[in-house]
């Protein structure tokens, strides 16, 4: 008689031991890319797509987008120690409480440095999330931060020799006004309530507003204490990651804008009538990235062919403030409100400029 021989029971089956062991891993790899930077997975997402789809592109943009990275960096480094600095000093503290006692003195101050300052609209970013988490309020970050785009001394030398110094003086004029004007509404809805912790959570001092931040004793020579350089040490790291996961993706998007949604194809659909062509200006300025040098220009021909001196005022105003890489950073350093109304003063402003300008014109 032949004995068969039964398996125990508690053998597991060859089958669910690979079922079993699928679903672990499958498991493990949703739990990995849950916490894995979303910004990261985006970017490595875009440039994978991008050599499936089209090789060459993908080496453009990435060559792009170092060569970008590369020119913002010492921007980025200045501000990263600055800011890491003032932490690990404790000054970040005293900067908010000293500036939050004349708000309207700094506003002016911030809008007429934003007009002035050497910053394109990517290359204050650092800066901004430097003030930011040194406490310095939002009414006169927002100053800074909406006029220093739209002027620098490198574009007014250039735009005063390709677009006479009558436009430029009128840019240059439209930055101070707008900065004011931004940081002064600002301070308003904020008095009504508004804008109460302005950065997203786990950014920067998370308020940003003097009552969030702790006191410390003041020490520039921060150096000497252990914990003080263990502070400087991970609020460099925690803000150069930070800013430059956002630059890097933006400037990654940027590299296909240019060549998938031109500007000389988008400035040639402006039209010339003054009353159409401005808010069309701004409608097409804002979601569109400009580069401001590459503007002037294109800006200038487009004047020559007819275009409205307003309607070209206008378009450079909502570039300049709204380019896509200021318009990501600012999306990821503040809460969605703000963003919201950072585009809104952006759009506002440039219509104002135009109208204001062309208004001028017709006097």
């Amino acid at each position: 008689m032949t004995e068969i021989v039964q398996a125990p029971a508690d053998r597991p089956h060859p089958q669910g031991i690979r079922r079993g062991g699928l679903a672990t891993i499958l498991s493990a790899a949703r739990g990995r890319l849950r916490r894995a930077d979303r910004v990261w997975l985006a970017l490595a997402g875009l440039f994978l797509v991008l050599l499936l789809v089209d090789a060459g592109q993908a080496i453009d943009s990435a060559a792009f987008t170092l060569s970008a990275f590369v020119w913002i960096l010492p921007f980025l480094a200045a501000s990263v120690l600055l800011a890491a600095w003032l932490k690990a000093a404790g000054a970040d503290h005293i900067i908010g409480a000293s500036v939050s006692r004349a708000p309207g003195l700094a506003i002016v101050i911030a809008a007429a440095a934003g007009a002035f300052s050497p910053f394109c609209s990517c290359g204050v970013v650092p800066l901004i999330a430097a003030l930011l988490a040194a406490g310095v309020p939002l009414p006169a970050v927002m100053a800074f931060w909406i006029a220093s785009p739209l002027m620098d001394p490198e574009q007014f030398i250039l735009m005063s020799a390709t677009l006479g110094i009558g436009f430029t003086l009128a840019k240059t004029v439209a930055a101070f006004a707008l900065g004011l004007a931004a940081g002064a509404a600002t301070w308003t809805l904020q008095g009504a309530g508004a804008f109460v912790a302005p950065l997203r959570p786990g950014i920067g001092c998370g308020g940003c507003g003097t009552a969030a931040l702790t006191p410390m004793p003041l020490r520039w020579a921060f150096w000497h204490k252990e914990e003080r350089r263990r502070l400087f040490s991970a609020e460099a790291r925690s803000v150069s990651l930070f800013l430059a996961k956002w630059l890097l993706l933006a400037f990654a998007i940027e590299s296909l804008m240019s060549i998938w949604l031109p500007a000389d194809v988008i400035a040639a659909n402006l039209g010339g009538d003054a009353a159409f062509a401005i808010p069309l200006a701004v409608a097409i300025g804002v979601p569109a990235y400009l580069n401001g040098f590459a503007a002037i220009p294109l800006v200038g021909e487009l004047m020559q062919m007819g275009m409205a001196p307003g309607a070209a005022l206008a378009f450079l105003i909502a570039g300049g403030v709204t380019s896509l890489p200021a318009s990501m950073a600012v999306f990821a350093l503040v809460r969605r409100p703000i963003f919201l109304w950072y585009l809104a003063l952006a759009a506002l402003g440039s219509l104002a400029a135009g109208f204001a300008y062309q208004a001028v014109l017709a006097v």
